[in-house]
């Protein structure tokens, strides 16, 4: 029944309004009802105070039980009522005095068994008298108020007061005071729905529209955007979840565009392999000169064998199977050794190398594999890109006390500020070509390096100007490992 946000918020909100209101309502009504019956009570309390006083100063005697009679018949009218006042003295009795202009209702009441009534029904004592509700309304038909009181003389109790108050119209009062609190507690409820279904609309509003924007993206719609004005907690979250679709865009767009550069860069050797070797098949390049196609199809080949070992590399970081094995270790000894082994790559194309490192040991706290895995793709890069004539790449080492940042640079062609931002990107290459070259690459060394870096927790960056392109990165400097007895 209760299947949305909406419908529950509403249910909800209106159930707990709607029993504040009723609460109210019954609470009310009770302190209404209580406040007419003690009213009551007080007035009938003083009534039957004055009468007993009437009864004990004037009825008593004789000569002046007519004034007396008078007095109490006026009271009687002023409330009527019907009062009984019954003695131990035999000779007297019980006496009753009602208007019998308009106490008709009473008739029937004077000759009952007050005391058997009164045996049987069950009141309420306090120290102003004893309270019966409703003695005489099996008898006269209508609600009563009954109060009874002792008459106390000089030798003790010699009788007691039976007032009976016609209570018809207090109830009458008390009727339509219940109608009037219903009447406001219906409205009341009515408003409150109103106001909850505007509040809860206003509160799930923003909700089902999150919902729709991501019913857009799970489709395929990685531009809808959540519209949320408001700074309360559903802004902040409407705000989190627009940064959250952006990255998704993001890495939507950032798969789309490997994928193209995958497929492009694995087709392209595969399309030249097979066109050589379909030449070769059918002829079109003579059997003299299979040798050195063979050889092109040979790098065709280590170049798809290379971009698949980089997208082996980087899958392996990313997934986080390439658990760091921190070490402590002299960096200057990694980037010296790292150097040696392109030694000969180095004299063949009569490159000039100016290193620039510290003669006392630097250490570091980091995975010796990975950063030299990081020095290897950062001076190959650097070979295939230095000028072919007068060539250099420069290898420095700077410290501080926390840190340590080596650069690798080379001369050559400049990388224009548009490039820079991208180096970093996979398959992404300055300059502009997928077709392989001399100095190609996968276009993945420089995105490994980052990642590398970043699981390090380090940072890489790139500049080029004055026809000397250099890339710097920094590590966490350490003390020398404590030396083994």
């Amino acid at each position: 029944m209760f299947k949305t946000l909406f419908s529950r918020m509403m249910a909800a909100y209106l159930s707990f309004a709607v029993a504040v209101i009723i609460l109210l309502g019954v609470v009310s009504s009770t302190i209404f009802k209580n406040n007419y019956l003690n009213n009551a009570k007080n007035s009938l309390s003083r009534e039957v105070d004055e009468i007993a006083l009437i009864v004990h100063d004037e009825y008593l005697d004789s000569d002046k039980r007519y004034v007396a009679r008078e007095k109490i018949l006026a009271i009687v009218r002023q409330f009527d009522a019907l009062l009984q006042i019954r003695f131990d003295d035999p000779a007297i009795g019980t006496r009753s005095f009602y208007d019998y202009q308009t106490g008709s209702k009473w008739k029937v009441c004077v000759e009952l068994d007050i005391e058997e009534l009164v045996s049987s029904a069950s009141g309420e004592s306090t120290p102003k008298g004893t309270y019966y509700t409703d003695l005489l309304s099996g008898s006269a038909g209508i609600r009563t108020l009954s109060i009874i009181k002792p008459l106390q003389g000089e030798q003790g109790d010699y009788g007691s007061i039976l007032l009976h108050y016609d209570m018809s119209d207090e109830y009458s009062s008390l009727s339509e005071l219940y109608f009037d609190i219903f009447a406001a507690a219906l409205a009341a409820v009515l408003i409150t729905a109103v106001i909850t279904f505007i509040i809860t609309k206003r509160i799930t509003k923003p909700i089902s529209h999150m919902t729709d924007v991501v019913n857009e993206i799970s489709r395929g719609d990685f531009e809808a955007r959540v519209h949320l004005t408001q700074n309360d907690e559903l802004g902040i979250l409407g705000r989190s979840f627009n940064d959250m679709a952006d990255k998704v865009a993001g890495l939507d767009r950032a798969r789309r565009e490997f994928v193209a550069n995958v497929s492009h860069e694995l087709r392209s050797p595969l399309t030249s392999m097979r066109g050589f070797l379909e030449a070769m098949e059918e002829g079109v390049i003579p059997p003299e000169e299979h040798g050195r196609y063979f050889g092109v199809v040979l790098d065709e080949n280590r170049r798809m064998t290379a971009i698949v070992n980089d997208l082996l590399d980087m899958a392996r970081i990313e997934s986080g199977q390439y658990k760091l094995n921190r070490s402590i270790f002299d960096v200057g000894e990694l980037i010296v050794r790292s150097l040696l082994t392109f030694e000969s790559r180095i004299e063949a194309a009569k490159i000039r190398v100016e290193a620039d490192l510290p003669d006392s040991p630097v250490y570091v706290d980091a995975d010796r594999d990975r950063i030299d895995q990081v020095m290897h793709n950062l001076i190959d890069n650097a070979i295939k890109f230095t000028d072919k004539q007068n060539g250099m790449i420069g290898v420095s080492l700077e410290t501080d006390k926390q840190t340590v940042r080596i650069s690798v640079s080379n001369s050559g062609e400049p990388i224009s500020g548009e490039d820079i931002p991208r180096l970093f990107d996979r398959f992404y290459k300055a300059e502009k070509a997928h077709t392989y070259t001399g100095t190609s690459g996968t276009g993945l060394g420089l995105s490994i390096v980052k990642l590398i870096l970043d699981q390090h927790g380090e940072h890489i960056s790139a500049s080029s100007a004055n026809g000397v392109t250099e890339f710097s990165f920094t590590l966490r400097r350490t003390n020398a490992p404590a030396r083994k007895a």
